[in-house]
């Protein structure tokens, strides 16, 4: 299995349908298997044995992703925010690639000894040398199933990136267990509102070519700019991650009419149950989906649906009604399984760490080898829980867990608590190392413009919603959190300016 399959799939069912960029001028499934097959040429003439993609997302990237399958090289689309030591220590794995850059990033390419095109270059370049193509699988045969078809580095919230091996077999899996092929219309079109080297940006590209929908990205996310592009392309499908979502809902005096919009996804970090009700009370009509997954997954793993996510408004029952907090079920093909510090499984309702099995599971890092255990379990990092009915509640990373004394406290059930106040935008909760406790608990919350709430008000509620020793010892208030362009939270950054800042404590 190689990804040019679901390509040459897409060509022969859809032709000259419209699949990636705008209505007017997009590129069809056809066309793209003519540019990929001229890209592989250009990257074998280059002797590259990669291709490095260091440019904001659109046409090229698609382009890059089959043309690296067609010639047998990875695709290692690169984080263009990152600094220069982090850039020239990934770049410094990838001495023999080919790069694809926007003019701000080339000259990182350049200094790393790579050719460099630019994203226009690159088209140019792969259209001039794609003419004749004649077959599906353009110049040569594509790489075998086994060979890597992407590396994506992780964001380095916690540590440094680590560069993830996903393989053609895996992003294929992933497409063939959760896409049904060409199920959609003909004028479906999805918008994708992550950059390229997140994975969401991979699958995407793929499952809604494989399902015959039209892609098209945003390259700068505004709430203003999301709404005119979904209005002005007709928008059926969208990705978003949490913190966009927030703003659309948060941001006063936007129209929100959105009568294309048919369906949402979300996931990348976890959505405030405040936030996610405000959106299903605004849109009514659109089904949303919240997806749980991993790079070193190929993407989702589990998923909770539209229909879960409107019982969950309605109904009396609480047990159902928490789970419009959760991760749903997993998708076919996934195992779960939560197992404590000792690795032991545990049964339903207690906490631990979130381990996955299946087909779309790589667990491979580059130069580390695999992470999956003898059974071929992979290991998340995340903690979390299932209830009684099989329904995954994600509670943030483990090594978020603050150990307060001998009690492991997830921070994400103090947030939850945080963000349900009204007066409240944003919220974060983490252990700050302390000489008596071990680590002392500390919120950094941002009020809403305009609002203001006490420090004593806030540890109130959650005193009364959890117990008292999960009650933050300090909190303090700021404009904004760091977070990742993809919205996750860089606590590591929180963590050491509360330890060091000394301004005065907030209650």
């Amino acid at each position: 299995m190689n990804v040019t399959m679901l390509l040459d799939m897409a060509a022969d069912g859809f032709g000259d349908r419209i699949v990636t960029g705008r209505s007017e001028g997009g590129l069809s499934p056809v066309r793209l298997r003519e540019l990929a097959a001229g890209g592989a040429r250009a990257v074998r003439e280059a002797g590259a044995d990669a291709i490095v993609y260091l440019a904001v997302n659109g046409p090229a990237f698609p382009v890059a992703l089959f043309a690296a399958a067609l010639a047998g090289v990875p695709l290692v689309p690169v984080n263009y925010r990152l600094g220069a030591g982090q850039l020239d220590a990934l770049l410094a794995n990838h001495p023999r690639a080919l790069g694809i850059a926007a003019p701000e990033q080339s000259e990182a390419l350049r200094g790393a000894g790579l050719p460099v095109l630019s994203p226009e270059r690159w088209l140019e370049t792969a259209a001039a040398t794609g003419h004749g193509t004649d077959g599906p699988v353009g110049p040569d045969a594509p790489a075998e199933s086994e060979a890597p078809a992407v590396v994506i580095y992780t964001s380095g919230t916690t540590s440094a990136p680590k560069g993830v091996v996903l393989r053609h077999h895996h992003l294929v899996s992933y497409v063939f267990g959760t896409v049904e092929f060409a199920g959609a219309g003909p004028d479906e079109t999805a918008l994708v509102s992550v950059p390229p080297y997140h994975i969401a940006a991979v699958s995407n590209v793929l499952s809604n070519l494989y399902a015959g929908r039209r892609t098209l990205t945003l390259e700068q996310f505004t709430p203003q700019g999301w709404l005119d592009l979904v209005r002005e392309e007709r928008v059926t499908n969208a990705m978003v991650v949490p913190t966009m979502l927030a703003r659309i809902m948060d941001t006063d005096g936007l129209d929100r009419t959105v009568p294309s919009l048919r369906a949402l996804a979300y996931g990348g970090a976890r959505m405030p149950v405040r936030v996610i009700g405000t959106a299903l009370g605004e849109w009514p009509h659109v089904d949303f989906v919240n997806a749980y997954g991993l790079t070193e997954t190929s993407s989702t793993i589990s998923v909770l649906g539209p229909a879960e996510h409107r019982a969950a408004v309605a109904s009396g029952d609480p047990a159902v009604r928490a789970r419009l907090g959760s991760a749903g079920l997993p998708v076919p093909g996934v195992e779960l399984e939560i197992r404590d510090d000792a690795g032991a499984p545990v049964g339903a309702g207690g906490a631990g760490q979130i381990w996955v099995r299946g087909e779309q599971v790589s667990g491979e890092y580059a130069g580390q080898g695999s992470a999956t255990d003898e059974r071929g379990f992979f290991p998340t990092r995340d903690r979390g829980r299932l209830d009684h009915d099989g329904y995954l509640f994600v509670e943030g990373r483990i090594d978020d867990t603050i150990i307060r004394g001998a009690e492991n406290i997830a921070p994400a059930e103090i947030e939850d608590v945080l963000l349900r106040h009204p007066a409240v935008l944003d919220a974060v909760v983490v252990g700050v190392p302390d000489e008596e406790w071990g680590q002392r608990i500390e919120a950094v919350v941002v009020p809403r413009d305009g609002s203001r709430v006490a420090a004593g008000e806030l540890r109130t509620a959650v005193r009364d919603a959890l117990r008292g020793s999960r009650t933050p010892d300090r909190i303090t208030y700021w404009p904004e959190l760091p977070r990742t362009p993809t919205g996750k939270l860089i606590r590591r950054n929180i963590v050491a300016a509360l330890s060091g800042e000394d301004r005065p404590a907030v209650g």
